[in-house]
């Protein structure tokens, strides 16, 4: 492996849209190998890429990372992005635990049968507004940073996870101005406000034909 860093996954957010953030945020650039086929997920399996068997897959610094929170773990100490010491860590790990939840609630939705959608969307508002959102707007109480005083992975997370919440929900951070002004500063800032321009290597909110190549490269059955 070289020295660039090798991202492997859909062309698509999931569980890659954080670690591209955080990449992007730390000045790292990265190539990309976009699963399209399943051919491509079983030369991965054969060659033992996937230790779990599982997207997505990171090659870094001569290492074949597998595993969502390792991988961003690792991008984030590596770039200080990851608190001072040990306590400003298990905060930071706290925060982005609660932020994975509330993330994977939403990267589900395009997988969720027609029927069903509507209860999902209005349980992501629903809990994005009384169980996680207070937390962000208590915690950035006059802070400018959500722990310690400079920039973490955590901070990364929060505005990636509003943005998110926005596109489904337009008006949901109306009732969280704290969180919407830390919003408003963080896209500001200069890799992040290049991170948002069109033809970046951020991901399009997920269509039907991203829900079709990830069924068929994992031979799902297509909801």
């Amino acid at each position: 492996m070289s020295g660039k860093v090798v991202l492997t996954y859909f062309n698509g957010r999931g569980k890659m849209e954080s670690i591209r953030w955080l990449l992007a945020v730390a000045g790292v650039e990265f190539e990309e190998v976009l699963l399209t086929k399943r051919e491509q997920y079983l030369k991965l399996l054969s060659d033992g890429a996937l230790m779990y068997e599982q997207v997505p897959l990171v090659e870094i610094d001569g290492m074949k990372l597998v595993q969502t929170t390792a991988i961003l773990n690792y991008i984030a100490a590596k770039y200080n992005l990851y608190g001072k010491d040990l306590k400003e860590r298990v905060m930071i790990d706290m925060y982005a635990e609660g932020l994975k939840d509330l993330m994977i609630m939403m990267m589900m939705l395009p997988f969720t049968p027609p029927d069903a959608k509507k209860t999902k969307l209005d349980e992501v508002e629903s809990k994005a507004t009384s169980r996680y959102l207070p937390v962000f707007e208590k915690a950035l109480a006059g802070s400018q940073y959500l722990v310690g005083n400079q920039l973490s992975c955590a901070d990364v997370y929060l505005v990636e996870a509003t943005l998110m919440l926005e596109e489904r929900f337009p008006a949901i951070l109306s009732a969280f101005p704290v969180v919407k002004a830390f919003q408003g500063r963080m896209t500001s800032l200069p890799a992040i406000a290049k991170f948002l321009q069109p033809g970046s290597q951020r991901k399009p909110p997920p269509d039907d034909e991203y829900v079709k190549t990830v069924c068929g490269v994992f031979n799902l059955k297509k909801i």
